[in-house]
């Protein structure tokens, strides 16, 4: 899939990865806009990384280009 196609689904709450990382990434996902300390905080991806926990993810024009994508079940 591509990211145009999982961006709809990211926003739905599903998880999504690519299938070319070979490596520890689990899967991306979208946080939907809250509040810290009083201050809206917008939206932002979060990847979660297998032994490392998560960590703010920002797509790569590879991965915005990238066919790979794929939902996590």
């Amino acid at each position: 899939m591509t990211f145009e196609e999982i961006l709809p689904r990211l926003k739905a709450g599903e998880k999504v990865i690519r299938s070319g990382w070979h490596g520890a990434e689990l899967y991306v996902k979208l946080v939907d806009q809250t509040t810290f300390d009083g201050e809206t905080l917008n939206p932002y991806f979060l990847i979660n990384v297998k032994g490392e926990g998560y960590t703010m993810f920002t797509p790569t024009v590879c991965d915005l280009l990238a066919e790979d994508w794929e939902i996590v079940e």
